[in-house]
């Protein structure tokens, strides 16, 4: 299969003895593991393994997954430390101004008058707004929040982000 994957958690624990695990997701879509999506285990030895979701419940902040033919822990031992993607048609479509940590990642980030910032290179989601970290040239990281009045333009053909710095970002 050589498709492109996106990420949407990690595998981090099992979770009883009936095969279910404990999932750290990746993904902000609240449907994203609904009973009868697919998603793909991939190994970090490059093996894939086509699952079904049979059950989901949210349990301390984790998501737990039970799979279609996986009903005992010995079944899905060894999928803890791997990720659980989707192929590129399962994503789902967004709204204008709303876009995928894929596509944010990665990004240079200029301020409005051009001084570039530096790479994003992850996305924290603390509460009511993402946090994009932004890697320096030098010095430490910048964390940008992502609100109309500090993201300006995303432009993600070209890789770039224009921000107007609110007071204090860059101490």
């Amino acid at each position: 299969m050589n498709q492109e994957l996106f990420n949407i958690g990690k595998v981090i624990n099992t979770h009883g003895i009936r095969g279910e695990v404990k999932v750290l997701r990746i993904s902000d879509f609240e449907d994203r593991f609904q009973p009868g999506k697919k998603v793909c285990l991939v190994k970090d030895n490059g093996e894939n393994i086509q699952l079904v979701i049979e059950g989901h419940r949210v349990h301390k902040g984790y998501d737990l997954l039970q799979f279609e033919g996986y009903n005992n822990i010995n079944d899905v031992e060894d999928f803890k430390g791997h990720n659980l993607k989707i192929s590129k048609d399962q994503l789902t479509e967004l709204e204008e101004n709303e876009f995928y940590y894929y596509e944010i990642i990665g990004c240079e980030v200029f301020t409005i008058d051009k001084q570039n910032i530096g790479e994003v290179k992850e996305i924290l989601s603390p509460g009511a707004n993402d946090v994009w970290v932004v890697k320096q040239k030098k010095g430490r990281d910048i964390l940008i929040p992502y609100i109309k009045d500090v993201v300006k333009e995303v432009d993600i053909d070209n890789k770039k982000i224009i921000i107007e710095p609110m007071e204090g970002l860059f101490e």
